[in-house]
């Protein structure tokens, strides 16, 4: 027998990019129903849910709703395990990939943050009408309400920049890229604005790698680096379609000591500026 909430609710909360903590979640419960012998069949007949239900949970594709998580506690032997699990569950973060949302948890609890960027202008700095632009160029194209939600995600990841006076955030990024005009002249100026005026406070450093430089230390390609409250060190790198976490020590080192020779490399941070000024002047 189905719960009557069952049937109309089955498939309102699937979620289209699962979080950590469901996957983590629906594990648990699984092998908690596995370890009691119980088929998804057995198991949903005694917890009120379909079999269909069941397994959306345990893979990570449904937020399980306050009685499923009673009812499989009491029969899976009433650990407490499920109800503690329950109160850290998390949906996917709406507009972020499903690769970057561990980092981004990262960053903002982070002490200090370095990036180096060769293919766009990083998206903590990017301006609205930029953002718009790049999601506008996905492919395949996305709905009005994707881009919308990737948007305002974007710009919400920026708000550490202005809430985190006390944390140094340094940026290298390639100079091609704030001449490419990608949505247009006035997107360009925009852009061009909202990078200045982000960069101005102390604890904000940008630094622009000229197109004339004779020697680069990042020619494998972007790369981001953070430090933890705890004085961890991490780093990630992107490709396409994919993103990977780098926490062996021996890498994230080496990856530190590139990133450190690429700031002699650059333009000083006054000299950017007033690059990243004479550009604005000759749109």
């Amino acid at each position: 027998m189905t719960d009557s909430s069952d049937v109309t609710a089955c498939d309102w909360e699937h979620e289209p990019d699962p979080s950590d903590s469901l996957r983590t979640f629906g594990a648990v419960v699984q092998a908690l129903r596995e370890h009691a012998g119980l088929s998804r069949v057995d198991f949903g007949a005694r917890v009120r849910f379909s079999k269909h239900t069941v397994e959306s949970v345990e893979l990570g594709r449904r937020m399980p709703d306050e009685s499923f998580v009673e009812r499989a506690e009491e029969a899976l032997g009433n650990t407490g395990a499920l109800r503690k699990a329950a109160g850290h569950l998390t949906r996917g973060e709406a507009g972020l990939a499903a690769w970057f949302r561990r980092w981004a948890r990262l960053e903002k609890v982070a002490v200090s943050l370095c990036t180096y960027e060769c293919r766009l202008v990083p998206g903590l700095l990017q301006s609205e009408g930029y953002a718009r632009a790049v999601f506008d160029n996905s492919i395949p194209p996305l709905s009005d309400e994707q881009l919308e939600a990737q948007v305002v995600a974007r710009m919400d990841r920026q708000k550490m920049l202005r809430e985190r006076p006390n944390v140094p955030f340094s940026f290298i990024v390639e100079e091609h890229l704030f001449r490419r005009r990608l949505g247009g002249r006035e997107v360009t100026r925009g852009l061009l604005d909202h990078v200045l005026e982000l960069t101005a406070p102390r604890n904000v450093t940008l630094q622009v790698m000229p197109l004339d430089a004779e020697f680069h230390a990042c020619l494998d390609g972007p790369v981001r680096l953070l430090e933890t409250p705890e004085r961890r060190r991490l780093a990630y790198s992107e490709g396409q379609q994919n993103g990977r976490l780098i926490t062996d020590a021996k890498e994230v080192s080496l990856l530190y000591q590139c990133y450190d020779t690429l700031r002699s490399q650059a333009l000083n941070p006054k000299d950017s500026r007033g690059l990243l000024e004479r550009l604005r002047g000759e749109l």
